[in-house]
């Protein structure tokens, strides 16, 4: 016992040790460039592949194709990388999420290569580089990680690599060269990419799908060290390898024994589950979700009935045999899912394989229990929905780097435990439905599907849950600050979209006539993932033209083209533009809303609250007031009783973590009628007491009443609901909506049942009713922008409206028409908090004002 013990703890290093391996290199990487690189795992393969070629297909002496491979094409990867991928990227000042979907294709496109290259296949004959001695792996792994250390540690190239990990563009101010600094950190990477390529490959045999996503599985020990500790990485790394190693020793017994059984053989994967669910996420909220298109609009009927035409055309000319042409609707309604969760949603869903693969296994399992085809996967897709639903909400406390992390870790995890576990699918086939079972037939039933699919994400994406998705990917905040709850609404786009990808699945395996995991292996899934981000994540002809060119490229004689297509442009997504952007779109001619114009420029607005917008004449501010009905009452005189507040914060104190204490014993009160300023140096605690009241922060202590009910914690989106309106310092306008949809999503999520014309008043109000009301606010002056955010607040009819440096970006004259406004507004019965640095604004418009320092308030005056 002792001596098998042993054995397996030798074994147990070995892989712990080509893990901490990949920690390593994740780590270094992601401190030098920001980029959390999932296509490490495919350069270690491109990598043993490159070894093997070179010692067992060429004949080179091993220790010279070593260091050929792990010095110069290691490395070579790796700047290449940085220099044609992401140093584009950086310089772009890319969010988090582009360049995650950029390293996304780079894996395809890597696995595509190989696959052209060498062939899908797996080879047993990878060369054996350190011999089978656990312990010089081990060493290998003490001395890189040590001198990483030291480098970090004692040297000028750490120092400046510290200093480009805290803030790179002070770094770069400093004479700190970050290109270099960023280089350096790719070329390592690489390297331990390399390394832990050809130490792996002779045990896990060597294939293009198998071996990448092995050493994606053990990403999770970077995760435990919070991509930032190379001591935590190695020792998880090594806990558990010797962990999965010593429980090969147990066989369970009983109905569950086979799944703990996979379990215990796949550690690393139930260790990334837990690890992405349980610690805190890599990324940030609100900064690093999908971006919106960057140019909306229609796609022309002329598309759409080429696109019709070419999708009959295997009914009437191909032969008897469709094998090829069956794939595609059903892969377009897999692909479906994803315009739902990630093109709408703007979620990083990177497991919709799983879904799919869930759907044909649910499918199969009741065709085998005796229920007929079609009913059987309508049953399966509500199954494979509620698996949706349980494993979504978990994963919508996340946000984009950490939630493509639980989507990835889930598609893997259900890769592992079920789908490819003979308990689960051993002696299961898949028929057509009856009456379906000729090509011609059940072709027709997958177009009649999948037009009603897109008919159901057509009408999602007209109306109001669709507005509401689009706010969610443009700016999480200012979505919830606009009242939509947006935890609920993310759950809707994660189950609706495996409900989606089930049914795609099931119609995929009954297409086949056989349930085949490899149809649903996770590397798929980072293929269709890439394939409608390139053509476009949000629009409805993406899963149909990803479909066909998936389906058809790899039918031909060389597979891994597709991989290899797309892979490239996503790799150069910071260059690249979607592809269905590139088409002529029918969409509105442009307003011209720059300058002095009647399409709601600054001269509309600065000319009087009372004047329209090129639409004519129109009531005074009072006749037509945007927010629910108040006493038409002057502010009180001086030396009059100060009106009672109805937003009352008592004693609000909050630390944030490492100890930094933003607000000590703070107590304000904002009364109707008056509009009370808030003013301080920065870092004061002003945009700190802004969020505790809007719902964006909690206090650690201290009380938070309006009209006397506690709401301390009650979230950003119910506040918004019960009259508490806000905007933000940095704008939170939603690019891929028009003005008029952008004012329209805070009448529908601000005060349900209110006034239909709320959005007409505030529109007017802005100085938004004319030719501007119907453009996109992707390029619209940051004038007009600010209006648009105020007119959204004021749409949902709110009592109190709490103002983040409302001027800011504004010139003089668009200044003094929102202090007209405001003083209105107020005037009418508002109740106005103004976080406020314009001293000329505060004094106009403010009766009280609050002075900050040190999170306190230290004084307050008229």
């Amino acid at each position: 016992m002792a001596s098998l013990t042993y054995e397996l703890t030798l074994a147990g290093l070995a892989v712990g040790s080509a893990a901490a391996l990949t920690g390593i290199g994740l780590v270094v990487t992601y401190r030098a460039t920001g980029v959390l690189n999932l296509a490490h795992g495919a350069v270690a393969m491109i990598c043993a592949y490159v070894l093997r070629q070179l010692a067992v297909g060429w004949g080179w002496p091993l220790p010279a194709a070593a260091l050929v491979t792990l010095l110069v094409v290691a490395p070579g990867i790796g700047l290449v990388l940085d220099l044609a991928v992401f140093r584009p990227l950086a310089r772009r000042e890319a969010n988090p999420a582009r360049s995650l979907v950029a390293s996304i294709g780079v894996f395809v496109l890597l696995v595509g290569a190989a696959v052209l290259l060498w062939g899908p296949g797996a080879r047993d004959d990878a060369p054996v580089l350190l011999g089978d001695d656990p312990w010089a792996q081990l060493g290998v792994v003490v001395a890189l990680a040590c001198l990483v250390g030291a480098v970090t540690r004692w040297t000028r190239f750490g120092r400046e690599l510290r200093a480009v990990v805290d803030n790179r563009p002070l770094a770069a101010l400093s004479g700190i060269d970050a290109d270099r600094v960023a280089a350096a950190g790719w070329a390592f990477g690489s390297f331990t990419a390399g390394l832990t390529g050809v130490l792996l490959a002779p045990y896990v045999r060597l294939d293009p799908y198998g071996l990448p996503l092995l050493v994606v599985e053990v990403i999770a020990v970077a995760v435990i060290a919070r991509m930032r500790s190379l001591p935590v990485a190695v020792a998880a790394a090594l806990a558990l390898g010797v962990a999965q190693a010593q429980l090969t020793r147990l066989h369970p017994e009983g109905w569950a024994g086979p799944l703990l059984q996979a379990v215990g053989a796949n550690l690393f994967v139930v260790a990334l589950l837990v690890a992405a669910l349980v610690l805190p996420g890599v990324g940030g909220k609100g900064r690093d979700a999908l971006p919106p298109p960057a140019r909306p609009g229609r796609v022309p009927g002329a598309v759409w009935l080429v696109t019709g035409v070419l999708f009959l055309l295997p009914l009437g000319f191909a032969g008897a045999d469709l094998h090829t042409a069956v794939q595609v609707p059903a892969l377009a309604v897999i692909l479906l899912s994803l315009v739902v969760v990630a093109g709408r949603g703007g979620q990083i869903a990177l497991g919709q394989a799983a879904y799919a693969g869930l759907g044909a296994l649910f499918t199969a399992l009741l065709t085998a229990a005796g229920v007929p085809g079609l009913p059987a996967l309508g049953l399966a897709v509500p199954l494979a929905g509620a698996v949706g639903l349980l494993t979504g909400w978990p994963a919508i406390r996340r946000h984009g780097l950490a939630l493509a992390l639980v989507t990835l870790a889930t598609g893997v995890a259900v890769s592992r435990f079920v789908l490819t576990q003979p308990y689960a699918t051993a002696g299961l086939s898949l028929g057509r439905p009856a009456g379906f079972s000729d090509d011609r037939a059940f072709y027709a039933l997958e177009l009649l599907v999948l037009a009603g699919c897109l008919a159901l994400v057509a009408a999602l994406r007209r109306g109001r849950t669709g507005r509401a998705l689009a706010a969610l990917r443009d700016h999480e905040p200012g979505a919830e600050a606009a009242g939509v709850p947006v935890s609920r609404l993310k759950l809707l786009a994660f189950v609706l979209g495996a409900a989606l990808a089930a049914l795609g699945g099931g119609l995929l395996g009954m297409g086949l006539r056989a349930f085949d995991p490899e149809a649903y292996d996770p590397v798929r899934g980072l293929l269709w993932f890439a394939a409608v981000l390139v053509l476009g994540a949000d629009s409805l002809l993406t899963p149909l033209a990803a479909a066909a060119l998936l389906t058809t490229l790899d039918a031909g004689g060389y597979a891994g083209t597709a991989a290899l297509v797309l892979g490239l442009l996503a790799a150069l997504t910071g260059r690249v533009p979607p592809l269905t952007s590139l088409l002529p779109s029918r969409t509105r001619p442009p307003a011209d809303v720059g300058g002095e114009t009647a399409s709601g420029g600054p001269a509309a607005l600065s000319a009087g609250v009372t004047a329209g917008a090129g639409d004519g004449p129109r009531p005074a501010v009072r006749r037509t007031r945007p927010h629910r009905p108040a006493p038409d009452r002057a502010p009180p005189p001086d030396g009059a009783p100060a009106p009672v507040p109805r937003l009352h914060a008592r004693d609000l104190t909050l630390t944030y973590p490492g100890g930094v204490t933003a607000l000590t014993d703070v107590t304000l009160g904002l009364a109707p009628s008056r509009v009370t300023a808030l003013v301080g140096p920065n870092g004061a605690g002003k945009s700190t007491l802004f969020d505790c009241l809007a719902g964006t922060l909690r206090p650690h202590e201290g009380r938070i009443t309006l009209d006397g009910a506690d709401i301390t914690h009650r979230s950003a989106h119910a506040r918004t609901r019960l009259g508490i309106a806000r905007t933000f310092q940095r704008l939170a306008v939603f690019p891929s909506l028009t003005v008029e949809e952008n004012v329209r999503l805070g009448a529908e999520r601000g005060h349900p049942g209110g006034d239909p014309a709320a959005v007409e008043r505030s529109l007017r109000l802005l100085g938004l009713a004319g030719p501007v009301r119907h453009a996109t606010a992707t390029d619209l002056p940051t004038g007009t922008l600010r209006r648009v955010e105020l007119a959204r607040a004021l749409a949902g009819q709110p009592h109190t409206l709490l103002l983040d440096e409302p001027a800011a970006g504004l010139d003089a004259a668009e200044t003094a028409a929102l202090a007209r406004v405001l003083a209105a507004l107020a005037a009418d019965g508002l109740t106005v908090l103004v976080v406020e640095h314009d001293p000329d604004l505060v004094a106009g418009i403010a009766h009280t004002v609050h002075t900050m320092e040190g999170g306190r308030i230290v004084g307050a005056g008229p």
